[in-house]
């Protein structure tokens, strides 16, 4: 059999064929190439591809992918907040609040929208006195000094207020629905209102004393669910338009 000689065919036009040269490859694994790929970090891990560096960077700029790390940032952030002083510090004044002086405003001014809380409700009593109700309850007057005088606290935020007023004064409803006077009604309201307003994140602590209060007050039980917004949400809504008019003297009429 002849033998036909075989030549080989060019490679197609604009492709190059890649050769290793062992020259080029010991520079790869070179010591400085070596550190130079180990300095590269991306969110606490090293890596030799330069590929996963890029694709990596990349997701980084996906809003989907900053919302999530946002989120969870938020969620360290808020159990970071959960953290209780030391013993010894929690009985001392807080610092920043002892270096801010204190002008004779700040104080007249809470105290006469406090004034004049009690006044308007009380008044509101003796028009309603008949139905065997009460506006002035306890927990509004909790509300009245986080209004007045921490008006840029959490507790005082309208959505935390008014969230958490209305969701734990229906969970005392239920509760008492439920289990009848008592204390297991009155522990599990309590329960449920603090973990309803973990979940919600409406940290608002007078809302708190609302289940205890329908379980416990007979004049209350006719009012069934209506309870979820009167007198708590409804005598809020006048607590915060005194705040407002409060937060104006005191930032306006100094002295």
């Amino acid at each position: 059999m002849a033998m036909v000689p075989v030549t080989p065919l060019p490679p197609p036009a604009g492709l190059h064929i890649l050769r290793r040269s062992p020259t080029t490859t010991a520079a790869l694994r070179s010591p400085a190439m070596v550190a130079a790929a180990m300095s590269q970090h991306f969110l606490g891990f090293s890596t030799y591809s330069r590929c996963f560096v890029f694709k990596s960077l990349s997701l980084t700029r996906d809003p989907e992918v900053l919302s999530r790390r946002r989120r969870v940032s938020t969620v360290v952030s808020s159990t970071g907040n959960l953290t209780a002083p030391s013993s010894w510090e929690s009985w001392k004044p807080d610092k920043k609040a002892v270096a801010t002086p204190l002008l004779l405003s700040d104080v007249i001014w809470p105290a006469a929208g406090a004034f004049a809380a009690m006044a308007i409700l009380g008044k509101m009593d003796q028009m309603i006195s008949s139905k065997g109700i009460s506006m002035s309850v306890a927990p509004l007057g909790a509300v009245s000094a986080i209004l007045f005088t921490t008006p840029s606290a959490p507790a005082a935020r309208k959505y935390n207020m008014f969230l958490a007023q209305i969701g734990c004064a229906a969970i005392g409803v239920v509760a008492f629905s439920v289990f009848g006077p008592g204390w297991l009604a009155r522990s599990v309201a309590l329960a449920a209102s603090i973990a309803f307003m973990a979940i919600a994140r409406a940290n608002h602590p007078p809302a708190a004393s609302l289940p205890l209060m329908f379980i416990d007050g007979a004049k209350f039980h006719h009012l069934n669910f209506w309870y979820a917004l009167f007198p708590g949400a409804a005598a809020c809504i006048i607590l915060c338009l005194l705040q407002s008019i409060v937060c104006y003297m005191k930032d306006n009429l100094k002295f």
